[in-house]
């Protein structure tokens, strides 16, 4: 996962006990454009991580709901299927006598709605009497607004911060207001459909007569500025709103069914969760990484979810390069490690970026997205077929390759490597960034410039890339130049990464050029990127789906041989689920099926004991009959590129390749998961041409067969078994 300066909280530093009951797996979320808000099962926000989300700022840390100056007793507390409504359900616990009788236990009904829509949350909170007698309800809602940077949030100290404003009162409204050391003045507006019976700047408190067998209903609105008064009218429209949105960006692209129930259930939430994650921008639909972390662009994150989604949505892809290539540096920054050509990594629009404290208001420090805007720019531009797609594109396409080939030349180990350029920066720029994510195979730290394996791969995929893309815009010379720059980084990474008493590659070289002699999962990239020769290439399937890396739930990042193996911590031995299918779409390009077949099972059954809704990561203990994956306590949930991972694991399994320039959908070797018997594509879009496809399980064999398609262009269907 990427981020910016503070990593993760390391578990030692938690109180366990708070954890367990506020993990990821316990907090809900819901997410409108740059607006998110976390909360708990009953719809509370208590300050610790959650809380309401605008632009990298907390505008709402508190925000509770008491019945008689107690948490209410828990029915049951969800997110719908489609990611719009939170909805809990409560009851009262016994209440003291008025007048003649106590009113007992379960007879007040609370139901707590909510969702997010144009920046707001809208909740309404119905009460019930389901008792034969009337009854006063005694309802408080508890609110505060601390303005916290979100790596505040995370657990950065400040030196120093803005001003807080006195609250402003009415009737039935609070406005809180901060302004902070960029000048800028936030606030948050807490609104009510009816006049409390007190209200204080944190407190609004109403006691309400309710008839037997009567309801009553009160609108609240929390949001950036005042609005109409909350109404039920008000409510109503927002949610239709906000359903249509969400339910436009879930139908995008082709629908997969298959004949499994729970399967199918995997499917629909992982589509969901991408589509609550993707934020409409102005150049296009962009997928923001993860909650609650990472609800901003992010460059690798990006790039890696369009690979993943490409064969069902190019119009994903288009999103992410247009939006990366608007962004692309033009500047020498040591602050934002940037340099001219390189594609951004990070954005925040908090205060803390906007006045220099970290530099992620535009941040450049991955080495790794460059080559990767490269690599996904040439798979769209296949996918649909016409070399033009990329057209927009290709001045941002020649100043990343620049970059690229500048950079290796650069070093004098020849490779593409990575030092920060100050200390505010990320000390580790590929993937794995944490900062004991790369050591030597005694544990020691290595010096800089450190050049990762699989950031070989990117780079090599994209020298071919810009070679086969130069040749599709009648370039011959400046294909040629790039297809000898991919063979000679081929060559020398096969000279100095591949370590053949291990049969493997090394994880990375020092500054020095001594290897990393640690087998970890990154080689499962340098497969998707296809640099390894056959005989390597199989070499490394076959170690990647032994014990060693396979948990049983998926691969790990680290064998247990490593002398920093810990399935607990964040890269050393844990299990990304985007990671392990990375590796499975390069063992499928190595002709492997049933070992992918096989992390497809054990990928879907984690899933099943995480609702249907894979982490960004979980632990990497071993499998063991009868229980369940153990939970990375403070793991991003929902997560783009986790999300995104069944779609490119299912891809590999059936073998299926598009060519859209010859109309052709190549299927070679195809498998089913052995969780279902037959799988439709529906509306895959080919050219012009509507497809669909349908998969089946006859005996020992899958077969493949277009059902329909509609359109000018006939596609012909090629199956390899």
């Amino acid at each position: 996962m990427t981020q910016g300066m503070t990593r993760e909280p390391a578990l030692a530093e938690l109180d366990i006990e708070e954890v367990l009951e506020r993990t990821p797996q316990r907090l809900l979320v819901l997410k409108e454009g740059d607006t998110f808000l976390v909360a708990d099962i009953y719809g509370d926000v208590t300050g610790d991580a959650d809380g309401l989300f605008h632009d990298d700022t907390r505008l709402l840390s508190t925000f509770r709901l008491r019945f008689a100056g107690q948490k209410p007793s828990l029915l049951s507390g969800m997110v719908s299927q489609d990611n719009v409504f939170f909805t809990a359900h409560m009851t009262n616990h016994p209440l003291s006598p008025l007048e003649s009788s106590a009113t007992p236990k379960g007879v007040i009904h609370i139901e707590r709605k909510r969702f997010l829509w144009d920046g707001r949350i809208f909740e309404r909170i119905c009460l019930f009497n389901y008792g034969d007698q009337p009854m006063q309800a005694p309802l408080t809602l508890q609110f505060a607004a601390d303005f916290h940077d979100m790596f505040e949030v995370r657990g950065e100290k400040r030196p120093k911060r803005g001003q807080l404003h006195p609250a402003q009162v009415d009737d039935r409204a609070v406005q809180l207001s901060y302004t902070g050391l960029d000048q800028r003045r936030r606030g948050v507006r807490i609104e009510f459909s009816e006049a409390p019976g007190q209200l204080d700047e944190g407190c609004a408190e109403f006691l309400v007569d309710i008839r037997e067998h009567a309801a009553w209903t009160l609108h609240v609105e929390i949001g950036t500025g005042p609005a109409a008064a909350p109404d039920s009218t008000r409510y109503r429209a927002a949610a239709a709103a906000a359903r249509r949105s969400m339910r436009a960006r879930q139908r995008r692209g082709a629908r997969l069914q298959s004949s499994a129930r729970l399967f199918q259930g995997w499917l629909d939430k992982s589509r969901a969760d991408l589509a609550l994650l993707t934020t409409e921008l102005p150049t296009g639909p962009y997928p923001y990484a993860g909650i609650p972390w990472f609800s901003t662009p992010f460059g690798r994150d990006a790039i890696i979810t369009a690979l993943q989604t490409l064969w069902l949505d190019p119009a994903l892809a288009q999103g992410v390069l247009a939006f990366l290539a608007r962004h692309q540096a033009s500047q020498t920054s040591t602050f934002r490690d940037s340099e001219p050509g390189k594609i951004m990594h990070e954005m925040r629009k908090g205060e803390m970026a906007a006045v220099n404290e970290l530099p992620f208001a535009q941040y450049y420090g991955g080495v790794d997205t460059t080559p990767l805007f490269v690599v996904l720019a040439g798979a769209y531009a296949e996918r649909m077929g016409d070399v033009q797609a990329v057209d927009p594109f290709w001045p941002a396409l020649e100043a990343a390759a620049q970059w690229i080939e500048r950079s290796i030349e650069s070093t004098a180990n020849g490779f593409l490597s990575y030092a920060r350029g100050e200390t505010s920066g990320l000390a580790n720029q590929g993937w794995k960034d944490s900062h004991d994510s790369v050591f030597h195979q005694n544990g020691t730290t290595p010096e800089g410039p450190i050049a990762l394996i699989e950031v070989q791969g990117y780079a090599y995929r994209a020298y071919l890339t810009m070679a086969e893309l130069a040749a599709w815009r009648g370039a011959a010379e400046a294909a040629e130049h790039w297809r000898q720059r991919a063979q000679a980084l081929r060559t020398a990474v096969e000279r100095h990464f591949w370590q053949d008493d291990l049969r493997f590659y090394a994880l990375a070289l020092d500054g020095t050029g001594r290897p990393c002699r640690v087998r970890a999962s990154n080689v499962g990239h340098l497969l998707y990127m296809g640099l390894p020769t056959p005989e390597r290439g199989q070499a490394l399937v076959r170690q990647l789906l032994s014990r060693a890396f396979n948990s049983g739930w998926g691969i790990r990042t680290l064998p247990p041989e490593a002398v920093r193996f810990n399935p607990m911590s964040y890269h050393n031995g844990s299990v990304w689920p985007h990671d392990v299918v990375l590796g499975a779409a390069g063992m499928a390009r190595y002709g492997e099926r049933e070992g992918i077949v096989h992390l497809m099972s054990g990928l879907f059954e984690a899933a099943t004991q995480f609702g249907m809704r894979l982490p960004e990561l979980f632990c990497g203990f071993e499998r063991l009959s009868g229980e369940a994956p153990i939970a990375y306590p403070v793991a991003c949930l929902p997560q783009a590129w986790a999300a995104g991972s069944v779609f490119m694991l299912l891809q590999a399994c059936l073998g299926l390749h598009i060519d859209a320039r010859l109309q052709t959908v190549q299927v070679e070797q195809p498998r089913l998961p052995a969780e279902i018997d037959r799988l439709q594509v529906r509306h895959l879009h080919i050219g012009k041409q509507r497809v669909d496809l349908n998969f089946q399980r006859l005996g020992q064999r899958v077969v493949a067969f277009i059902e329909q398609q509609h359109g000018p262009q006939p596609v012909r269907l090629s199956v390899q078994f």
